[in-house]
């Protein structure tokens, strides 16, 4: 009997992010990992939308409630202040216009939850200076020519997205190879260069 795998360590984090009973949109669910997490550990009113119809499928066939959409054009079509968390698990790279898709996020839900593998960290910038190629990673694992990757982006650029569309940063962490978070308190330079993935909890600044 194959034993079930291990839920991924971000999925967690942010599952603890999540009150519970919220109403929660995952964009780009995949095969509903988080969105059952989320339902079995939070009780929350769990929707989300999915680009592939594979990934649409699975997630049916486990009970949830997930649409085909996506997120750079059909995000549009929620309402305002229509959800309690909009989440963005590693698929912010993937996206079109990461400004308009965060932006987005933002006005639909009351906060939002985007993790992200980070570009700036030095294992990726060595395979750069000393390969000059490419580089591939755990979390970056597909090749130059088939990634569906196309707008990579450090911590500190994310960090400066979310000033530039006006969000507060409510708590931030960065995961090293094995999933551990670095200390709170290290600067934004280490956790650029160190941490290899990053989760940001973000909402809308009050006027």
């Amino acid at each position: 009997m194959n034993a079930k795998p291990a839920t991924r360590i971000d999925l967690l984090l942010v599952a603890d992010m999540v009150e519970t009973g919220a109403r929660v949109l995952d964009v780009g669910c995949g095969d509903g990992e988080l969105l059952r997490l989320l339902a079995d550990t939070r009780g929350v009113d769990a929707r989300g939308m999915e680009i592939s119809q594979k990934g649409v499928n699975d997630c049916v066939a486990k009970g949830l409630s997930v649409v085909q959409g996506d997120a750079d054009i059909d995000l549009a079509d929620y309402p305002t202040n229509g959800f309690d968390y909009v989440i963005l698990s590693q698929t912010l790279q993937a996206t079109r216009n990461p400004k308009l898709v965060l932006e987005q996020m933002l006005r639909i839900g009351k906060r939002a939850i985007v993790s992200f593998p980070n570009f700036g960290h030095w294992r990726i910038r060595w395979q750069i200076a000393a390969r000059g190629r490419m580089p591939m990673t755990s979390n970056l694992d597909h090749a130059w020519y088939e990634t569906p990757n196309i707008h990579f982006c450090s911590i500190r650029d994310f960090v400066s997205l979310a000033e530039l569309v006006e969000a507060r940063i409510v708590k931030a962490m960065a995961l090293d190879k094995e999933g551990a978070q670095m200390r709170f308190d290290a600067p934004w330079w280490a956790w650029n260069l160190l941490g290899e993935q990053a989760l940001f909890l973000l909402e809308r600044k009050r006027p």
